[in-house]
């Protein structure tokens, strides 16, 4: 009896303990959200400036009708983190806290994706030390507080996975996995190729082991899921045949399959193998890639010391797994060896930092979690508050740094003050010169432009190429001599040799960050 209370009791702790690490976890991706990182990386404002170009014209700003991949750049962006974009941008403006609240929101879910897949996987206390390593971890941090339009794709691809298990209990929520896993196809074009290795995979391991049935109802709702994914993914099929040469670029009212300016389709490289998987370990054990908004050198990815749970997570859903191979009896930590492999298989295929291969991070932090459960569960389940303090104190550390040092250095890779120093600008008479560092995609999204002015007025340096350079666009032009200075135009630039000659030549200068304007009365 006292056995069995002792228990109840540890149970009764899973709710609370799920709360406060949801809570933790969603309070430091939210505080100060907006702010830290300051200002906006070139990539999330293109697909803001996207998603506000959809939103006001219907077109992007290559003048496509809602395409299924943009053309913007040149060589393209993904397209479903604009879509998601739209309803903030209509609701709040073009803000950066505004732009970024997709990531934000399925970051969050994520946690709660976790959980309910290792409680599935093994029990709920491998579900809570996964949930928590995932909502204390650096780099999903990071992930979680910018609009990086690939990094939805862990989220999405978790989303599946956990839709999966539960289709596993009941076949109808296969629609849901169909439908997550075939918008994970919208996040990355990289993983591509891998989400049906992913779902072939996951598939013939339930089959093998009696856990997937055809017949009657259950049946149904697998055809059903197979064609929601079959008809998500023929877009991006035609998206291929139309870059590829093999057939015309469509536009519909509804909806666009566009030509890219250049198709980069040499990422994958076989001959590459063994550099690319070299980079990979390096970046594995290392912790970082040296991108200030990928991650830090200081925590690293996931804290350093949680590879050794790392590979005790792996040792036991091995053994489980090969186990219920054997025996044909469904162990369902395969399913997150799976997508680890895939995304091993990833970084081995192309050239990679944190970003690039970011499939690959999530089932990390899972199996780390299960590697801590695994070890504290020999010993006791008192064991575990060990790893938990030490966790949870290293998590102290680390928002102590992200919300003073590191916004400090992460203001000139998202370079700060140029919003305010666009608004300068164009508060003045006359054309606008820019220096190359104040990057056009970020400028269009500061000065909110016409999309229809754009796309009437905007000519490139370099036409055609994988990644274009704007050489001007309404009143804004790059590239300025000013030895000697033109009266007639306003500078923003962040050259202090450019600057000292203006203000040499009776220019008034304001400094905003790191750029200033400078303009003639």
């Amino acid at each position: 009896m006292e056995h069995t209370q002792t228990r109840q009791g540890r149970d009764r702790l899973i709710p609370l303990l799920f709360a406060v690490f949801l809570i933790a976890g969603t309070a430091a991706r939210v505080w100060r959200f907006g702010a830290v990182p300051c200002g906006m990386n070139q990539d999330e404002a293109f697909a803001a400036y996207e998603a506000y170009s959809l939103l006001s014209t219907g077109l992007d700003t290559s003048g496509y009708p809602f395409p299924v991949y943009l053309t913007a750049w040149g060589s393209g962006m993904n397209a479903l983190e604009s879509y998601l974009m739209i309803p903030f941008i209509s609701l709040f403006g073009l803000e950066p806290w505004a732009v970024r609240l997709p990531q934000l929101i399925v970051a969050v879910l994520s946690l709660a994706a976790a959980y309910g897949v290792l409680k599935r996987m093994a029990d709920q206390w491998a579900a809570l030390c996964g949930m928590f390593l995932l909502a204390v971890c650096p780099w999903h941090v990071f992930l979680s507080r910018w609009g990086l339009e690939s990094n939805l794709a862990p989220g999405f691809l978790l989303f599946g996975l956990y839709f999966f298990l539960r289709g596993l209990e009941d076949h109808r929520f296969f629609l849901l996995s169909a439908l997550m896993y075939g918008l994970s196809l919208y996040c990355y074009a990289t993983i591509w190729p891998f989400v049906p290795l992913i779902l072939l995979l996951q598939a013939g391991y339930a089959l093998w082991c009696g856990r997937m049935r055809f017949r009657g109802r259950d049946g149904l709702w697998i055809g059903l899921s197979v064609g929601i994914l079959s008809v998500l993914a023929l877009p991006l099929v035609l998206f291929l045949m139309v870059n590829w040469g093999w057939m015309d670029e469509i536009r519909l009212p509804f909806l666009s399959i566009p030509r890219l300016v250049v198709m980069r389709g040499n990422e994958f490289s076989l001959s590459r193998i063994p550099e690319n998987a070299a980079n990979l370990l390096k970046i594995f054990f290392s912790q970082t890639d040296g991108l200030p908004w990928n991650g830090t050198e200081r925590f690293g990815l996931f804290y350093y010391g949680t590879l050794p749970f790392f590979f005790v997570g792996v040792y036991r859903a091995v053994r489980e797994t090969v186990r219920g191979v054997r025996q044909r009896e469904l162990r369902p930590l395969g399913f997150l060896l799976i997508q680890l492999a895939a995304g091993v298989l990833q970084g081995m295929l192309i050239q990679v930092n944190v970003n690039r291969v970011n499939s690959l991070w999530t089932p990390v932090a899972l199996l780390s979690g299960v590697g801590v459960w695994f070890l504290c569960g020999r010993i006791g389940r008192r064991a575990l508050l060990a790893p938990l303090i030490l966790y949870a104190a290293l998590f102290l550390r680390f928002e102590g740094y992200y919300f003073t040092d590191y916004a400090q250095d992460a203001q000139w890779p998202f370079r700060y003050g140029l919003g305010e120093a666009v608004n300068a600008a164009l508060a003045q008479e006359g054309e606008i010169c820019l220096s190359k560092n104040a990057n056009y995609a970020c400028v269009l999204f500061y000065s909110k432009m016409d999309p229809d002015e754009y796309r009437d007025t905007v000519v490139y340096a370099n036409y055609p190429s994988a990644f274009l350079d704007v050489a001007r666009f309404g009143r804004f032009r790059y590239g300025y001599d000013a030895n000697p200075p033109d009266p007639s135009r306003v500078y923003l630039t962040d050259s202090q040799p450019d600057l000292d000659l203006l203000a040499a030549a009776g220019f008034t200068v304001e400094r905003y960050g790191y750029y200033s304007v400078a303009y003639y009365e």
